[in-house]
């Protein structure tokens, strides 16, 4: 009797790890985005994400670009299908440019996570 109890209690935990696991591995994706760049611009320029999103840029042109936002990241310069990510902390309005093609832009507002 002892063993069927703990063997039923080991699949409970079992179950819930897994359901746990799930869904972090869920909510991890939710707050991952790529912006790609070709063509001489962002797509999409504009979005809007919650606070820890993590936003990652893809050059898909075959020049190199970078990504600079005044004062709060810059990438190296990015090769074709090179990438650079940045997590957003805080909320706010962040322009950002290519500083090889200044005409390229684009704008991140960052809403609280309960927002």
């Amino acid at each position: 009797m002892l063993s069927v109890t703990l063997r039923n209690l080991a699949v409970r935990l079992v179950v819930a790890v897994v359901l746990t696991f799930c869904q972090n591995l869920g909510s991890a994706r939710a707050d991952e985005i790529t912006v790609n760049i070709d063509n001489f611009t962002f797509e999409p320029a504009q979005l809007t994400v919650k606070v820890g999103t993590t936003v990652t840029w893809k050059n898909r042109d075959d020049i190199p670009h970078t990504i600079v936002s005044a004062g709060k990241f810059k990438s190296k310069a990015l090769d074709t299908d090179d990438s650079y990510s940045f997590t957003f902390t805080t909320p706010g309005t962040y322009k950002y440019f290519c500083y090889v093609h200044p005409h390229m832009t684009g704008t991140i507002v960052v809403a609280p996570k309960n927002g």
